[in-house]
């Protein structure tokens, strides 16, 4: 078996792999979405804006790419 070097793999992109952790991101974030809009439909100008920020900024982002 021919071994790589590690200049080699450098230019290689990892695959994408779905653990547990993604899937507790993703359901966080989707948690903070319907608390947002949930929130927002109650009229909360201050924390549902919040939630939904934090949801699409933070939490989904980091569902796909961690």
């Amino acid at each position: 078996m021919v071994k790589k070097n590690a200049k080699e793999t450098v230019g290689q992109h990892a695959a994408l792999k779905f653990t547990k952790v993604n899937a507790i991101l993703g359901v966080a974030g989707l948690a903070c979405m319907v608390l947002g809009y949930a929130l927002l439909a109650q009229g909360s100008i201050t924390a549902a804006p919040l939630l939904l920020v934090f949801a699409y900024v933070v939490l989904i982002p980091m569902a796909i790419i961690k």
